[in-house]
């Protein structure tokens, strides 16, 4: 029995390392499937937000360009300029661009089912639906001057912002087509072609510029005008090539389906630009919150110097938030739920690591930034004072947009934009006032009271509804979705 016994054990012990050796190949294994997944997920994202980030860097640029050469024509200018690009052209940009977000959830799952033909119709009806909104928005633009002067603005700085804004209809109508074209070839991941249309128009745009102010001398008025030339460049450029044959399977030709179906079709675009609206026109009440305060040109100035940069590194968010929601979309136009929430947990992270990297220079840089749009003294030491303000809301604005880019690409634009509506307009806004106002704490207790209150606590929300999401099902919905909308149209 001795011998039996000392057997057993032996064979017990040359087991145990044996079953090491196996668990430790299993894990190893399993950590490689993780790294295999992680770098197809994270090429297939790169693939739509390396050219995404291109674009809308340089898209942004042509208007931060515009308002850098205005900055060294004077103070007023720059105030006046500031006001135009943030109040009336960031407010309109916005609508506009939230509308067109609808193309990202019907375009995006109409690729993943395979529903080529229908992404042409949608298109169309995204143009019809846009022309129809601009329309009714020019009188922000005829009449800006009587409007920012209601609102609270001096009046040589909303004069000139009114003259200004004359010249920039234009741009506000190349917005109607510029968005959907960016959005219909995104989808298809022809992403290349819309960043070399984007870095052409930069290009054309900074030697108009240079002509325009300091070859023909034509000030504040012509800086304004060259960026009609550089956004319609942009427009003509897609638009060729989606209807000259880049897109065989998805543009069949201007079709009289697109004036069918238009109520649900706006109905979705209103509820995307009211969702993205809300989010975008929250920071500019911070330029009309503080045009009421003292030193008015100096608080405007070194704000829309800090938004500016920040607008110009919410670029990167942004555009993960479009390539989220396509990925998103695609993956659940497709069925699959769980390679959905894969998607969407690659791209929070990754974002958030830029934001972070971006976060840490701009402290680093604080007493730096403001020499870019300025040569005042004054203007760059208010800019440095903002700057901590600054490098918390590139962090927190890392991550909100991508989960926002969730939401549109499956389809919550309705339920976001109620959240977004409490967390800006009831918490935010408030908050910002009563430390601005009631604390005497300036531009610095709007800036933090509409930060902490109004973006943290939003973000906090979009976190927990991601992770609470029952991706099979939104799936099964989005799978729905798709048949719905083919069926409508006649297609089966």
């Amino acid at each position: 029995m001795g011998d039996q016994d000392e057997e057993a054990e032996g064979v017990e012990k040359m087991r145990i390392p044996l079953l090491r050796d196996l668990n430790a190949t299993e894990e190893e294994e399993e950590g490689g499937e993780i790294k295999r997944k992680v770098w197809m997920e994270t090429k297939m994202l790169w693939r739509i937000l390396g050219p995404a980030i291109f674009t809308r860097l340089s898209t942004y640029s042509i208007l931060v360009i515009t308002q850098a050469f205005a900055g060294h024509l004077g103070e007023l200018e720059l105030a006046a300029i500031s006001i135009v690009n943030n109040l009336i052209i960031g407010f309109n940009f916005s609508l506009l661009l939230g509308m067109a977000s609808a193309l990202e959830t019907l375009c995006g799952q109409a690729f993943g089912a395979k529903e080529h033909e229908m992404m042409g119709v949608y298109l169309q009806r995204s143009w019809i639906v846009l022309s129809l909104c601009a329309i009714l928005l020019l009188p922000m633009y005829i009449f800006a001057s009587p409007i920012l002067k209601f609102l609270g603005q001096p009046d040589d700085i909303a004069e000139l912002s009114g003259v200004i804004a004359v010249w920039v209809i234009p741009v506000h109508f190349s917005f109607v087509f510029f968005f959907p074209l960016n959005r219909f070839l995104q989808c298809q991941l022809k992403n290349m072609v819309i960043a070399i249309s984007a870095g052409v128009a930069l290009v054309v745009h900074i030697f108009v510029c240079l002509l325009f102010v300091y070859g023909l001398k034509l000030g504040v008025i012509g800086t304004m005008a060259t960026v009609n030339v550089a956004w319609w460049l942009c427009v003509f450029l897609l638009f060729s090539y989606a209807t000259c044959g880049g897109c065989p399977l998805t543009w069949t030709g201007f079709s009289i389906e697109a004036f069918t179906g238009l109520w649900d079709f706006a109905k979705l675009s209103a509820s995307s630009g009211v969702m993205l609206c809300l989010e975008n026109w929250y920071y500019k009440i911070l330029i009309v919150m503080t045009g009421n305060l003292k030193d008015t040109k100096i608080a405007i100035d070194s704000l829309s110097i800090c938004i500016s940069l920040d607008g110009l590194e919410l670029m990167i968010p942004i555009a993960f938030l479009a390539a989220t929601g396509v990925r998103v979309a695609n993956e659940l136009g497709a069925g699959n739920g769980k390679r959905a929430r894969f998607a969407m947990m690659i791209s929070v992270t990754q974002s958030l690591i830029i934001g972070i990297i971006f976060s840490v220079l701009v402290v680093f840089l604080h007493d730096q930034i403001g020499w870019i749009f300025s040569s005042s003294e004054i203007v760059i030491k208010a800019v440095n004072d903002l700057s901590i303000l600054l490098a918390f809301t590139i962090l927190l604005n890392s991550v909100q947009p991508v989960l926002s880019g969730v939401a549109i690409g499956s389809g919550w634009q309705s339920f976001v934009a109620y959240i977004n509506l409490g967390c800006y307009y009831f918490i935010g806004v408030p908050l910002g006032f009563l430390m601005g106002w009631f604390f005497k704490s300036g531009v610095k207790g709007i800036w933090a009271g509409m930060i902490f209150g109004g973006t943290g606590i939003q973000t906090l929300i979009l976190i927990f509804i991601v992770m609470r999401c029952d991706w099979e099902k939104e799936a099964q919905q989005a799978s729905a979705r798709v048949k719905k909308w083919s069926v409508s149209n006649g297609r089966n």
